[in-house]
């Protein structure tokens, strides 16, 4: 996971917004399918920030399970993928899904 908690605004990154609906739509939706006794599906996608292709250039530290012995002070390189953690991650999920619609 990355440690999105420390990019800067601006540097690491320049937008997160990301479309989101309010509790109060979500409860009016249920209300309405429970009264209309409609069918409700819902779709929950487990990896969907490993699908955002990253506009920036993400260095990381290396994992501390993963240190490589001699290259202690090496960094890797995100290439074009999206990770958990980065503060862009949902807003680069969400353009790639709305790519497909």
């Amino acid at each position: 996971m990355a440690k999105g908690y420390s990019q800067i605004d601006g540097v690491d990154f320049n937008e997160v917004f990301s479309p989101v609906m309010k509790h109060t739509f979500i409860r009016v939706l249920l209300v309405m399918v429970a009264w209309f006794d409609l069918e409700l599906k819902k779709l929950d996608v487990k990896i969907t920030f490993l699908h955002g292709k990253l506009e920036e250039q993400i260095f990381l530290h290396q994992s501390e399970a993963f240190v490589i012995e001699g290259k202690e002070d090496h960094v890797c390189r995100l290439k074009k993928k999206s990770l958990h953690g980065l503060k862009q991650a949902p807003r680069q999920w969400y353009l790639r899904f709305d790519t497909f619609s």
